[in-house]
């Protein structure tokens, strides 16, 4: 890497836009990776089946890389964001996302009109809210949007504790060269007493400059989920390892929850 050429270190936070400033929404929508059509289908094939033809909910909408092609199925969509500069990308550059009604606020305490069908949580958006009561009030605010029998979903990764060795905090999780020099090396930073943890993210260009970037989070159990939702009025009905439903094992890197509201 060029000593001499500039290394921008920082979190991106906005106050308004939490930590999904203009900066981090103008390049969330790059093509492959979690936006490629054979990760985006089969969570929306999913989604659809759950919904059994009523409306649904997103929390954490984000730019409608999910919303958008479910209510392109005719599948009624509402979404809670956060994040204005992420919201504003949903109707005018995703098929479908004119169809999706946004508000904007808090997923934790924000509420939208009317009664759903499936509520639903993806891309370990859960984790973005980093206290337990925060993560509580998710579970409440879902089941008050439900109608009864109504389903929840979170899909969200397993925190990679069994990889800690002892006196070790600190666990890699991707490092990918560049095709013409630079990369990208991300890690996720534990504290196993708090049960926060952060991902950082640093990327470098071909020309040396890059950019280190810190997000907070903080991590929970499935059993701890489990009872999040018995006091939000809700039982677990399903858990697989990924969207193929595939069972959900000791070694299973995510789940896919879905609990079912009384």
């Amino acid at each position: 890497m060029n000593p001499s050429a500039p290394f921008t270190f920082g979190q991106e936070y906005d106050p308004a836009d939490g930590w999904f400033p203009e900066s981090v929404a103008a390049r969330y929508d790059s093509p492959g990776g979690a936006n490629a059509p054979d990760v985006v289908t089969p969570i929306v094939d999913v989604l659809e089946d759950l919904a059994y033809g009523g409306p649904v909910l997103e929390f954490a909408v984000g730019t409608g890389r999910i919303a958008a092609p479910l209510a392109a199925r005719g599948v009624a969509v509402s979404g809670i964001e956060l994040s204005r500069a992420m919201a504003a990308r949903i109707a005018t550059s995703k098929l479908g996302g004119d169809a999706v009604d946004v508000t904007i606020g808090d997923m934790t305490t924000t509420r939208v009109a009317g009664q759903f069908s499936l509520v639903y949580l993806v891309f370990n958006t859960i984790s973005n809210v980093v206290t337990q009561d925060g993560q509580v009030d998710v579970f409440c605010n879902a089941a008050a949007h439900l109608r009864g029998g109504g389903l929840f979903l979170i899909e969200v990764g397993v925190p990679s504790l069994r990889r800690l060795p002892p006196g070790q905090d600190t666990v890699p999780f991707e490092v990918a060269p560049g095709r013409e020099g630079g990369g990208y090396v991300g890690f996720d930073q534990y504290d196993v007493v708090t049960q926060r943890f952060t991902s950082n993210h640093v990327t470098v260009s071909a020309d040396g400059t890059g950019r280190f970037r810190r997000i907070p989070f903080r991590y929970a159990w499935p059993a701890e989920m489990d009872l999040m939702a018995r006091i939000a009025g809700m039982r677990l009905k399903y858990r697989w390892a990924a969207w193929d439903r595939s069972e959900f094992t000791a070694d299973s890197t995510k789940h896919v929850s879905i609990w079912q509201k009384h």
